[in-house]
């Protein structure tokens, strides 16, 4: 992960998200941090105890390149430039359910509410 963005980055990122558990490691410590440097570990801890790895091989270096892929385009899609102008431009959760409320009790859960012209208003002004 990069640390400054947060991004992932790296195979550690796809690999921890593939199965719960420190169930690999590498090869070399100080080798880079590679896919043909993975092994899978003899032992895990579970609950303070030591059990059998439950992950018996690895998976394909396609699937954690894929997983990585997965983790980096849903990092991109939250942290879009629409996404944060819409994120800065909604008003609060507790502002909206109020919004909601009131609209609902005057009987305008329906687009000529007050709730919907807001948020409406925000996704028109920040396209996708």
């Amino acid at each position: 992960m990069d640390y400054k963005t947060k991004r992932p980055n790296e195979i550690q990122d796809a690999l921890c998200q593939l199965h719960k558990g420190e169930w690999y490691s590498w090869i070399d410590s100080t080798a880079p941090k590679v896919y043909a440097n993975v092994k899978l570990t003899d032992k895990i801890g579970v609950d303070g105890v030591m059990v059998n790895n439950p992950v018996t091989e690895l998976p394909s270096e396609a699937t954690v390149n894929a997983k990585l892929k997965e983790l980096q385009d849903s990092f991109d899609t939250v942290n879009s430039d629409v996404a944060k102008a819409r994120r800065s431009a909604y008003p609060s959760i507790q502002d909206q359910l109020d919004f909601l409320y009131k609209d609902m009790l005057a009987g305008k859960g329906d687009k000529t509410g007050e709730w919907f012209k807001l948020i409406n208003k925000v996704k028109t002004e920040n396209p996708k």
